[in-house]
């Protein structure tokens, strides 16, 4: 139930981020927004903590900061691997990012059993 609850809230993020950043392109067939917050998920799931673990002195220096030019990098490869996302380049990525990050927070923040 948990990772339905998780594939749910970044399919939110994604398509937010889809509607409100120019630069962003969403498919609007709600498979591929599930597909594509699928291969978010698992791209946070497995590369974002090696690529935190390679990355912490550059995130330790920048007191956390570099965390959103990881995110960045787990978008624009989730847009990579994926035909219903496309990023028009740097700046939209890093902005979409930076709102499914605080989009996926609020909502689990919701949504937690805590």
């Amino acid at each position: 139930m948990n990772m339905i609850l998780r594939v749910g809230v970044n399919a939110v993020g994604i398509w937010a981020a889809a509607r409100l950043i120019d630069g962003i392109t969403l498919s609007n067939e709600i498979t591929s927004i599930l597909l594509v917050a699928v291969i978010f998920g698992l791209a946070n799931a497995f590369l974002r903590p090696l690529v935190l673990m390679l990355s912490l002195p550059a995130v330790v220096l920048t007191l956390g900061l570099f965390i959103l030019v990881v995110n960045t990098a787990m978008l624009a490869l989730t847009a990579w691997l994926s035909d219903a996302l496309t990023i028009d380049g740097v700046v939209p990525a890093f902005l979409g990012a930076l709102l499914i990050s605080v989009i996926s927070w609020v909502l689990s923040g919701l949504f937690s059993d805590d």
